[in-house]
């Protein structure tokens, strides 16, 4: 079988499912990864199909805006990215469904794929890597800045629907599909769940399935799939790792070039515990000027090696990196900035494995303050064990 892989975003979001492709290749089928073209690199390392599902320059102009990062404008923005390629991605799917049987495999944001599924009667299959995407009466996920009993939690999310996520998606979506001849949609965050299935990549221990979830459905586990994982660390990691006592990991999430206030609090939170500290990022300008010596920055480390040599985790909440976390038995810190993040730290908390800060009260005093308890409490290393 012939299976193409989309999606849209970060590395958080096409790690998952490029992992997914390799195993599937690994059992003799066919395998295809639509996405940007930031990504085309690392699917030729593994020598996977690409075809480009966005450039570059878009790719810089989506991470580069602050609004990327902002709990209420940050799905808008995310929209207005993707918008110029949707219509791409049903294009690729025509063009590979040409080649023969296909099945797609796709994100929430895959409405080229569903309109496909359509139009063209390819079975697709929806992905969710993160519970928040899923909405339910019965446990609705924690939004930005939504707080309250469950009631008024389904009524903010029905607002929302209505005025803000709808309105965002529908008339665009709406245009596109009076030209290929279908019938107008609403309810966005309910229609993008494919009618023919759901995967969701977590495991039922982390968010237990709802009677009102989208059916069919069938849950999995944490992805856990990074690059070069399986291989040793890099000698400059595996030097500052034996040099001294076991550090705590730091990262914004690989696509944030708005990070300073991030590296300047966990500088300031390490220099406060006595900690060493190892900071993660693509954009060295981010980081404070100058690094002591028990502080150190690296580009990239896969974090399945590298986290259970740390004492802790600090980052942003995304789903990828706080599965890691999970995986390594360390207390996290969270900083939900926007998108899944907030449901993701809620979750955490709720595990008893960690913490989080807003980013208004992510201060280099308050982050140690968070820290200090959960890297001395014996009830915090048994929940995370």
């Amino acid at each position: 079988m012939h299976f193409l892989f989309s999606t849209f975003g970060s590395a958080g979001d096409v790690f998952p499912l490029l992992g997914l492709a390799l195993e599937l290749r690994r059992r003799g089928h066919r395998v295809t990864l639509a996405t940007n073209e930031h990504f085309a690199g690392l699917a030729a390392e593994h020598d996977v199909p690409f075809v480009v599902l966005g450039d570059e320059a878009g790719f810089q102009a989506c991470i580069r805006h602050p609004d990327l990062w902002h709990p209420q404008r940050s799905f808008a923005h995310v929209v207005s990215s993707m918008r110029p390629v949707m219509k791409r991605l049903y294009e690729i799917y025509v063009e590979q469904a040409a080649t023969g049987p296909l099945v797609g495999i796709t994100s929430c944001f895959g409405f080229g794929a569903l309109l496909a599924q359509e139009k063209l009667q390819v079975p697709v299959i929806t992905v969710h890597l993160q519970p928040s995407v899923i909405w339910s009466d019965y446990a609705p996920p924690t939004l930005a800045g939504v707080r309250g009993p469950r009631w008024f939690k389904s009524l903010m999310f029905r607002i929302g629907e209505r005025f803000f996520v709808d309105p965002v998606i529908c008339p665009f979506l709406n245009a596109w599909r009076r030209e290929l001849g279908l019938p107008p949609v609403s309810r966005i965050v309910r229609w993008w769940n494919s009618p023919l299935g759901v995967l969701c990549l977590f495991p039922e221990w982390f968010a237990p399935p709802q009677p009102d979830w989208p059916r069919p459905l069938m849950m999995a586990d944490f992805p856990l799939w990074n690059p070069r994982a399986d291989e040793p660390l890099e000698a400059d990691v595996a030097a500052f790792l034996a040099a001294g006592d076991p550090p705590i990991a730091f990262t914004p999430g690989s696509s944030n070039v708005h990070g300073q206030r991030f590296f300047a609090a966990a500088l300031e939170a390490c220099q406060t515990l006595g900690r060493r500290g190892i900071f993660l990022t693509h954009y060295p300008e981010q980081l404070p000027s100058a690094l002591p010596a028990g502080v150190a920055h690296f580009r990239y480390v896969p974090l399945d090696p590298l986290l259970p040599r740390c004492a802790a985790f600090v980052h942003h909440g995304g789903i990828g990196s706080m599965s890691q976390g999970l995986l390594a038995g360390i207390p996290q810190v969270l900083m939900p900035l926007a998108h899944d993040q907030f449901d993701n730290a809620a979750r955490v908390r709720q595990l008893g494995v960690g913490a989080s800060l807003s980013e208004p009260r992510f201060t280099g005093r308050r982050l140690a303050a968070a820290l200090q308890p959960l890297l001395n409490s014996r009830a915090v290393t048994d929940a995370c064990r």
